[in-house]
């Protein structure tokens, strides 16, 4: 009985654990190193991940957290939200991306926030992958009124080693910043 019950749940798990294009996963976990070299360098660490809901959307998330260079100033940044994937291609996806943001800079600042962005992701290979996109993000806080919104473009990769461990960049260009990650990736 039990092993009925285990094999029919799998079954029933077994769509919402596909991606729309083969050779991507949207069920991910990484952590690793975070840069960001403009007006002000800063560096730290970061964790973020995604998982799959349907063969055609995915919840996603992220944390970081990075010291301004030269000072005790630590800045919180996260973002969670959900994605929508379509196989445009055997291997490759149009991905829409909408998310709640939260930034941190320290100054006695809280800054909330929304990003949508819109690319493409490809298995260019088995081992090798990667995507392009560009997004517009844009933040409030209630004592200084709204900030300005900024376009911004995003590029990364992912290099597998097997079918699970990889290692993934990521580099994000914005009004004169580029925040970068470099770290290992889990996938299943």
């Amino acid at each position: 009985m039990k092993k009925s019950l285990l094999a029919l749940t799998l079954l029933a798990a077994l769509p919402f654990a596909a991606s729309a294009a083969d050779g991507l996963s949207y069920n991910y976990v990484q952590g690793g190193y975070v840069a960001t070299n403009g007006d002000a360098d800063a560096d730290g660490w970061g964790l973020d991940g995604s998982v799959a809901i349907h063969p055609n959307f995915h919840l996603f998330g992220g944390y970081n957290n990075q010291k301004l260079d030269d000072s005790n100033f630590d800045i919180d940044q996260w973002r969670v939200g959900v994605g929508y994937n379509h196989e445009i291609a055997p291997t490759v996806d149009l991905v829409t991306r909408v998310a709640y943001e939260k930034f941190d800079p320290g100054y006695n600042l809280d800054l909330d926030g929304w990003s949508a962005e819109v690319g493409a992701r490809a298995a260019l290979t088995p081992q090798f992958e990667g995507y392009a996109m560009a997004g517009y993000e844009d933040f409030e806080d209630t004592r200084i009124s709204r900030v300005d919104g900024d376009f911004y473009g995003r590029v990364g990769a992912q290099y597998k080693f097997n079918q699970n461990w990889g290692v993934s960049t990521d580099v994000k260009f914005a009004d004169g910043d580029t925040q970068w990650f470099v770290g290992p990736r889990l996938t299943w």
